[in-house]
């Protein structure tokens, strides 16, 4: 029985070493091939600086699409990723959401994206209760997360018991599932960031025009 399970699994082994040593052996031609583009581009000055203002055109062209869609959704932070579980089943972790702060009023059942005082991250919960003032003009808002058993008072700032229509930053207009795992991945581990810009800098600082 002992041989026939050795006999049975060795195939299996033989094929993945040999899948692991193919991927390793394509990764070492990719960097090899990548490191020669560079001596090349190094020892062409000129080609060298074409690239670079490739570079840098791209990273612009990424700056102003961002101020434009600040702009137009009029929110400092047009497009957010969810962290947390706290607003499942409507959006799961690493969800993408993208906001909209150019709407006048927002109202009971809409999820918006809210900042605290001395926080840098903001949170995505549902509005659940909209209080105007006697003046008519000023709208306290109360917020709470879909799978919390609580509203959100205990997040807020010490003392503050709503929200004010200025802390928020935009209502959810739209989604896109679990494209922000990425994001999560890159935060809790920030050498990847460094890593992935790192290599697509390199990228394209290598690449040929056709």
């Amino acid at each position: 029985l002992c041989r026939c399970c050795i006999a049975a699994t060795l195939p299996t082994s033989l094929t993945y070493f040999a899948l692991n040593s193919h991927k390793e052996t394509m990764l070492r031609e990719v960097i090899d091939k990548q490191v020669l583009e560079l001596k090349k581009l190094w020892a062409n000055k000129r080609q060298l600086l074409f690239q670079c203002l490739n570079l840098a055109m791209i990273v612009f062209s990424a700056l102003m699409i961002w101020k434009g869609l600040m702009f137009v959704t009029k929110s400092e932070s047009p497009v957010v990723v969810v962290l947390s579980g706290s607003m499942e089943p409507a959006f799961q972790r690493g969800d993408i959401l993208f906001l909209n702060n150019a709407v006048e009023q927002v109202g009971v059942g809409d999820v918006v994206v809210f900042k605290i005082k001395d926080r840098d991250i903001p949170i995505v919960h549902r509005i659940m209760k909209v209080h105007t003032k006697p003046d008519g003009e000023t709208v306290e808002l109360l917020t709470k997360g879909d799978n919390n058993r609580v509203d959100d008072r205990g997040l807020y700032a010490p003392g503050q018991l709503w929200l004010e229509r200025e802390d928020i930053l935009g209502k959810a207009v739209g989604t896109l599932r679990y494209v922000g795992m990425v994001t999560i991945a890159l935060n809790d581990y920030p050498v990847l960031k460094y890593v992935l810009v790192g290599m697509m800098g390199l990228f394209v600082l290598t690449s040929k025009e056709g």
